[in-house]
């Protein structure tokens, strides 16, 4: 079965990419540049490939959408990773902040689904994970636009789970705290005990934790698991 991962560069989806090689998935692991796109493709051999995509661009999805379509055998699982952010405090932040991350986030996202939900709904089987953030329900100063987009991603989880249900297709999200990935290795020991003051596991995240869940999430076991957001965060922020 064929899986797609975004943003599979390295990190979180590097991890998803590789816990779905190891479930028996195909792996298409997408980045925002051929050169990553190759990096990709070596690393994942027979197993998988590297392709580009930048979710904010539309005509880099539908040229995505496109070299899909050339296989005989459509995308079955898609793991929406891939985003950004673009911080300032609301007083300050630009349009084209807001809008930027908006996009990206969260209209790239489901146009990605529409363009995969053709191909589900003919196979009656599908799953589609989308990762969130803590911030969406916790908010974040300087990440108005961020929160706002991930907070939108779990709502449009739910909508769309109700939508497709019927279908044997479901639709989850992951919404990871603190992750240690090569940003969080880049702090300071200060900005770190900061940062492990606030977790009760008293650690950070490993990109094995997220990955895990979402694996389950997109096998078969999880067929009467949708429309829920699973916070991975060691009891920062319960809900």
């Amino acid at each position: 079965m064929i899986a797609v991962v975004t943003g599979a560069t390295r990190g979180i989806g590097e991890a998803i990419a590789n816990q779905l090689i190891q479930a028996g998935h195909y792996v298409i692991g997408t980045a925002t540049s051929a050169s990553g796109a190759e990096a990709i493709g070596e690393r994942l051999g027979a197993k998988g490939e590297g392709a580009v995509l930048d979710v904010g661009d539309r005509d880099s999805l539908d040229a995505f959408l496109d070299h899909l379509k050339t296989s005989d055998e459509p995308p079955l699982v898609l793991v929406n990773n891939a985003g950004f952010n673009q911080d300032n405090l609301s007083l300050r932040m630009k349009p084209e902040e807001w809008s930027h991350v908006i996009h990206g986030n969260l209209s790239g996202p489901f146009y990605l689904i529409q363009g995969l939900l053709r191909g589900m709904v003919k196979a009656r089987f599908g799953r589609v994970v989308n990762l969130s953030s803590v911030v969406a329900r916790m908010g974040n100063a300087g990440q108005a636009n961020y929160a706002a987009a991930k907070g939108g991603m779990e709502a449009l989880t739910r909508s769309l789970a109700i939508e497709l249900a019927a279908r044997n297709i479901t639709v989850n999200a992951v919404a990871p705290g603190f992750i240690e990935t090569d940003m969080t290795r880049a702090l300071s020991e200060a900005q770190r005990a900061a940062m492990l003051v606030r977790i009760p596991a008293n650690r950070l995240g490993s990109v094995e934790d997220v990955a895990a869940l979402v694996g389950f999430l997109c096998s078969e076991h999880s067929g009467f698991i949708t429309g829920e957001t699973i916070q991975v965060n060691g009891g920062m922020y319960l809900s």
